[in-house]
């Protein structure tokens, strides 16, 4: 008999745990389009409703899932700059390509993702922390600011904004156009985009 709290091959994972998992390894795999809670639950070993045990619906878990894809891209892009290091201009071409890396990344889950809101509403909610890279690159850009290497007055803000949206951009236009890879930024575009930014920001 199936104990209630594993499944097989959940090794010493909560059943929870094994579900996200589960369902975070099917979004890298297959995207989210036309994932189901029976596709899930038999990808997992367990029966379709031990599911709703442990997530109020599949929006719920598929939030959980997707939050956890986001984590597994950004740990295999190596740790971001600290502020103080290196050059500005140089940490900021780290967290472009960051989060161009990200984005594209999770562009195969989006996808089958617009006519499902509640599950981006649950992604949000799980990345409202500071542990997300658009809260990480603006504590970095103040925390430049507080070190004098930014102009005391810096909006940090308004260039965490145009940043993101940079980052943003590809994945929307791919969205858009039906494609489910986004075209790469050149790399004469993020030394324009880190320009751009700093000719707003640096200290004269």
């Amino acid at each position: 008999m199936m104990s209630p709290r594993r499944a097989v091959g959940a090794g010493d994972r909560t059943l929870r745990e094994h579900l996200v998992a589960t369902a975070e390894r099917m979004i890298a795999e297959r995207g989210t389009a036309g994932l189901t809670v029976r596709a899930i639950a038999r990808e997992a070993g367990v029966a379709d409703g031990v599911l709703y045990n442990h997530f109020a619906n599949k929006e719920e878990l598929l939030g959980h899932a997707l939050r956890a894809r986001a984590d597994t891209i950004m740990r295999g892009l190596g740790p971001l700059p600290a502020a103080g290091t290196g050059t500005v201009g140089d940490n900021l071409r780290v967290y472009v390509r960051h989060g161009l890396t990200l984005h594209n990344g999770l562009l195969p889950a989006l996808a089958g993702l617009i006519a499902q809101p509640d599950v981006l509403v649950q992604f949000a909610a799980l990345s409202g922390g500071g542990g997300g890279w658009r809260q990480r690159l603006a504590a970095y850009l103040r925390a430049e600011r507080n070190l004098g290497r930014l102009a005391p007055g810096a909006r940090v803000e308004a260039a965490t904004s145009m940043i993101v949206g940079a980052c943003h951009e590809p994945v929307l236009s791919a969205l858009f156009q039906g494609g489910g890879v986004a075209q790469p930024l050149p790399p004469d575009a993020v030394d324009d985009l880190v320009t751009v930014v700093l000719d707003g920001l640096t200290a004269r």
